[in-house]
């Protein structure tokens, strides 16, 4: 009996330990799932009633273009600020925008949205969009580009294929990322939730990599057609994503000039003759100086007139006159081929002549019998 109840124990024991791990399995799904509609509540003044310890600020530059449009909009700027108790200063003699906190700042992160706004608006972007920021649920991404591609020629080649024609690839990428993306010289700037910045810097980065960015946007449409799918979440969407393989078809470029190897020797090449060699191999070695310098002059003088000459054969070029090609007469030859039928042609000048009106007949045919039978009877009726 107590070997039973021991028995019915330990059964006991490890089912429990089962139901404890399938509990514990259920809560991690249910916690990697958010439910729809779900919000994370907003950050308000009773959480920090006594507001801030210390002040922050932050500051950023902005180009000389950007003057005109920031004296614009800046009293929309300090207005928006205002309301999470931030100071802004707008400096056009430096060219620089800062922010910091007050004493009535409760919001430890808003500062940080803050420098974001600076930073969006010294960028090119217009601040309808910019101050989207200071939601809870926007973040920004500011990519530097610059400096991926050295040759300035290819960068802007890239850069204009990221916006498209007419800006429609940009446009596809705005709707299926929920981002807002602004292309503005070595940078490009984004602002939206995070799961689409997450794909922005990825299709940007891929672009400047020469990877065409309608390959990423066609695996988006796909993730977001998947995603409708409530049975497919939990699984893998690899199957369903294309695989695009890189197809380097241009043939290497080869050089104008090739450079053929030589064979391989174990033996060093023979040391080349000096001046000393070729002079005993010459005899000049025992010439005295006066004679070499005669025969030194001599050959000097000899490539001279050679040099001369040539120049005045080449001077006198100009004074040649061209050959002229002689001037061919055309004449129509007749054709040997066809043979012209001299008795035919005759015979059609004698129709002519026979055909024309008033022209005497040239060979009267003689009458017919008919005819002279016709003749006679009308003489017997007289």
């Amino acid at each position: 009996m107590a070997s039973s109840k021991t028995g019915d124990g330990v059964r006991a024991t490890q089912t429990g330990k089962k139901m404890k791990k399938v509990k514990h399995e259920v809560d991690e799904s249910d916690l990697l799932t958010v439910p729809d509609g779900w919000k994370e509540a907003s950050f308000t003044k009773d959480d920090n009633p006594r507001g801030l310890l210390e002040e922050s600020s932050f500051a950023t530059l902005f180009p000389k273009y950007r003057e005109a449009y920031l004296k614009e909009c800046w009293p929309l700027v300090e207005k928006a600020l205002g309301d999470a108790h931030i100071k802004a200063t707008l400096d056009l003699i430096e060219g620089s925008i800062s922010v910091c906190t007050t004493k009535k700042t409760y919001d430890p992160y808003a500062i940080v949205r803050a420098r974001d706004l600076i930073k969006l608006l010294a960028r090119s972007v217009p601040f309808e969009q910019a101050v989207r920021i200071l939601q809870d649920d926007m973040a920004c991404d500011i990519i530097k580009v610059g400096t991926l591609v050295r040759n300035r020629e290819r960068f802007v080649k890239r850069r204009q294929r990221l916006i498209g024609p007419k800006g429609s690839t940009l446009k596809a990428l705005e709707l299926l990322t929920n981002c807002y993306v602004m292309v503005q010289g070595n940078t490009v700037s984004a602002l939206g939730p995070f799961n689409g910045l997450k794909e922005v810097r990825k299709v940007v980065m891929d672009t400047m990599k020469n990877i065409h960015p309608i390959y990423n946007i066609k695996t988006l449409m796909i993730k977001q057609e998947l995603s409708k799918d409530p049975d497919l979440r939990t699984q893998s969407w690899e199957r369903f994503l294309p695989k695009f393989r890189h197809k380097n078809l241009a043939k290497r470029r080869e050089p104008k000039k090739k450079s053929l190897k030589k064979e391989y020797t174990p033996f060093p090449p023979s040391q080349p003759e000096s001046t000393v060699d070729k002079e005993l191999a010459t005899g000049e070695f025992f010439l005295r100086e006066s004679v070499k310098k005669r025969k030194k002059m001599e050959g000097i003088k000899v490539k001279q007139a050679e040099a001369l000459t040539k120049k005045q054969e080449e001077r006198n070029k100009a004074f040649i006159p061209p050959k002229e090609k002689p001037l061919m007469k055309k004449t129509n030859k007749a054709p040997t081929e066809n043979k012209l039928d001299i008795e035919a042609i005759k015979e059609k000048v004698k129709r002519a002549k026979t055909k024309r009106l008033g022209a005497p007949p040239v060979n009267p045919a003689p009458p017919t019998s008919t005819t002279r039978g016709k003749k006679k009877k009308n003489k017997h009726k007289g």
